[in-house]
């Protein structure tokens, strides 16, 4: 027999859910206790071993819905001393995208770091060792293997999180050279690939040569780009009053960024309503 006590009603209710969805028979006692609140009991029968098993799988959902995001949010602000609430939001967004990322192709943290291993472990191990179980003191002082992972995932979030700040800053350095820059050209036409292939508003290709001049004409080093980098600088050089983009993939990485320099310039349309068929042939 095994009795395991939740604090709180929605936690109980979640944690009886779990186990019916596992699907095996098992006949639940839920009462309420004045001193350690819900109390659920799993009596011992011919599946013991089976239910123990879904009982610690059932505890560890109810942490990830119901505890989890605060424990995230815990060590972001105790740990790493993030205060600002949107900065800890952020954070607290892209470990729980870690983690979910995570769950479906287990490529995203370090070999050192299995989450949702060490979880259920603390867990069934609970389950296997002892016959009264209180779900929150198990949170409080069994996890300590689960804590140690989870600071490192919130440090890859964190390290994610500085990239993206980066990132943003160095979007809003050529948003403001842009928006200084007198045009060059009415419309460019480019097509997605590898790198960009760029038309001028007749059809006609730029050619190599008249990239690199329009290129060396530009004192780009001072928004951190130089020469060798074709695809945005080119067009940081032309300062189009019109960009029209031609592919079929909107999220690509070079286009979003494109995207968020040039901003309402931008049109994207499938690589189909390219109108220069003739010189894409050539």
């Amino acid at each position: 027999m095994l009795d395991i006590y939740f604090r709180s009603t929605n936690e109980t209710m979640t944690f009886c859910d779990r186990i019916v969805q596992y699907g095996h028979e098992v006949e639940l006692n839920w009462k309420t206790n004045k001193e350690w609140g819900n109390q659920i009991r799993i009596p011992e029968d011919g599946h013991s071993s089976k239910q123990l098993a879904n009982a610690g799988r059932a505890m560890m959902e109810v942490f990830i819905k119901h505890r989890e995001a605060d424990m995230v949010r815990q060590t972001i602000q105790q740990v790493y001393y993030f205060k600002d609430k949107e900065e800890v939001q952020r954070i607290l967004d892209l470990t729980q995208a870690m983690i979910s990322d995570s769950e479906g192709d287990g490529g995203v943290f370090p070999q050192s770091v299995d989450l949702r291993k060490e979880l259920l472990k603390s867990f069934n191990e609970n389950v296997l060792e002892e016959k009264t179980i209180h779900f929150d003191s198990i949170v409080k002082f069994r996890l300590q293997n689960y804590r140690e992972a989870l600071k490192e995932v919130v440090g890859l979030a964190i390290d994610e999180f500085k990239r993206e700040e980066d990132y943003q800053s160095f979007v809003q350095s050529l948003r403001e050279y842009v928006a200084k820059k007198k045009s060059k050209f009415n419309t460019v036409h480019i097509i997605q690939g590898n790198d960009f292939k760029f038309f001028k508003a007749n059809g006609k290709p730029f050619s190599k040569m008249e990239i690199k001049m329009l290129i060396q004409q530009e004192p780009l080093y001072i928004v951190g780009l130089d020469d060798n980098e074709l695809n945005l600088t080119p067009l940081l050089a032309m300062s189009p009053e019109k960009i029209i983009i031609y592919g079929d993939h909107p999220a690509e990485p070079k286009t979003l960024t494109l995207i968020n320099v040039f901003q309402e310039k931008v049109v994207f349309k499938p690589f189909s309503n390219f109108p220069f068929p003739n010189y894409l042939r050539n």
